[in-house]
């Protein structure tokens, strides 16, 4: 087993990331995309809510989701290359993010922003953080987190901790979305092995339960196009913090 900080984080080749994962809409993505899509839109919120996404890396849709639901949004981050990443994306976010903003389009809340560029420009910054190390005092009203717990070490207790902390980030009762690699045997980027713990849905629902309430839990089937070899679906749970 090797812990976080066993890996180097700061040397994450954050375009071989994008490339693999994200540079094309997959049936996976699309589909946690429909129910994120519908899960926030039936929320009882305005514009003013303030969200935070958690190990963001290169993945903008979690934000994306949020933002007609927030006057701000922490992109919370710990790779230095990833921060890099984010803040050049974040002044004008490539193409490739266009198809996932037509599936959220498909509810009018989404298709009343008419430059989603230029409001994830205004709305969102980027901060250092370590999910591992402590929690900050201020609280968020919405959160995302996704592929992050069981993709950041193999030991089980780090997982437990990313989980929690991640919940005390919010406010209570607070709406959320998070998702996992199931079954995940750890992934290569740009050359570098990075670590996965190999969770399935009865795991997430183990820790979740005494963590969250209302809610839901989703298995994905790995799509036509599986991202890589080495997992065997993904998991969605969202609901509202304790």
């Amino acid at each position: 087993m090797a812990g976080n900080s066993a890996y180097d984080w700061d040397a994450f080749d954050s375009e071989d990331y994008l490339e693999h994962n994200y540079a094309d809409l997959h049936d996976e993505d699309r589909h946690i995309l429909n129910v994120l899509r519908d899960f926030f839109s039936d929320l009882p919120f305005d514009s003013d809510a303030r969200g935070v996404d958690v190990g963001t890396g290169t993945n903008l849709y979690p934000a994306l989701a949020m933002l007609p639901f927030c006057r701000e949004i922490s992109l919370l981050e710990f790779s230095e290359a990833n921060r890099k990443w984010l803040a050049l994306q974040l002044r004008d976010y490539s193409a490739n993010w266009d198809s996932f903003w037509q599936v959220l389009a498909e509810q009018e809340v989404y298709r009343t922003i008419q430059r989603p560029r230029e409001r994830m420009r205004r709305r969102t910054a980027v901060r250092k953080w370590d999910i591992l190390d402590s929690v900050p005092e201020e609280k968020w009203d919405l959160g995302t987190m996704f592929f992050v717990a069981e993709s950041i070490t193999t030991v089980r207790e780090e997982f437990t901790t990313a989980l929690g902390r991640f919940c005390a980030l919010l406010k209570p009762g607070a709406p959320f979305a998070m998702t996992f690699m199931q079954n995940s045997s750890g992934y290569e980027v740009g050359g570098r092995h990075f670590p996965a713990l190999g969770i399935g849905v009865t795991d997430v629902r183990e820790e979740m339960w005494e963590l969250g309430n209302r809610l839901e839990f989703h298995h994905i089937d790995v799509g036509s196009q599986p991202l890589r070899e080495g997992y065997s679906g993904m998991i969605l749970v969202h609901g509202h913090v304790k």
